[in-house]
């Protein structure tokens, strides 16, 4: 039996859901996000164009911070089973090949137990890939739901304040390059997405 492998396999599979998660989420980063003292005026911006911090937003938004937290929890879930699933089987692949090097089964029922084992350690690391697939759809569906939160509430908000343009950069990939702070509109679009959020959960 190859024990080592499936116990890589199963780390492994889980090391991915997990920091799949972790990435999309923001989680064990370490990092807080700063607002600029020069948009500490509390002034909307009047350009025709203006842009958002994305990441600010997030780390700011309270509906994406709750769907975070609630798959965080799932994601600690599943770390949890997998691990748990993976120390009992080690534990019955030890166990078998005590039994085989002492001599205590026959050559015909080691055979049939590491079948056995075969077969589930094929189950646990479809098992493994499942829960990986599963997380990375309800990540995927949750930052569906709030861009899509995002983006309908920018709609309206571009409309109200009279806007040609509202851009988005965030500390990787910059699609502002360089903007005046007087056009960043990130603190006043998370008190309005706030806002709307507080009153969907009444």
């Amino acid at each position: 039996m190859k024990k080592s492998s499936l116990i890589i396999t199963i780390l492994l599979a889980l090391a991915v859901a997990v920091l799949f998660v972790l990435h999309f989420t923001g989680i064990g980063t370490g990092t807080t996000v700063h607002e600029r003292s020069d948009q500490e005026t509390g002034e909307i911006p009047t350009g025709n164009i203006v842009y958002i911090r994305i990441d600010s937003l997030l780390n700011s938004y309270n509906f994406f911070q709750d769907l975070q937290s609630d798959l965080n929890a799932k994601a600690r879930i599943v770390e949890d089973d997998l691990t748990k699933k993976g120390r009992a089987f080690e534990n019955d692949v030890n166990s078998f090949q005590e039994k085989v090097q002492k001599g205590l089964i026959t050559r015909s029922q080691a055979e049939t137990q590491q079948n056995q084992l075969a077969a589930r350690q094929q189950e646990l690391e479809q098992y493994a890939q499942q829960k990986q697939m599963e997380l990375a759809e309800e990540n995927q569906v949750m930052l569906n739901r709030v861009l899509d939160a995002i983006k309908t509430y920018l709609a309206q908000y571009r409309v109200m304040n009279n806007y040609d343009l509202i851009l988005t950069t965030d500390g990787s990939s910059n699609t502002v390059i360089d903007g005046s702070p007087s056009l960043d509109i990130t603190k006043d679009v998370v008190a309005g997405l706030n806002s709307e959020y507080a009153k969907s959960r009444k």
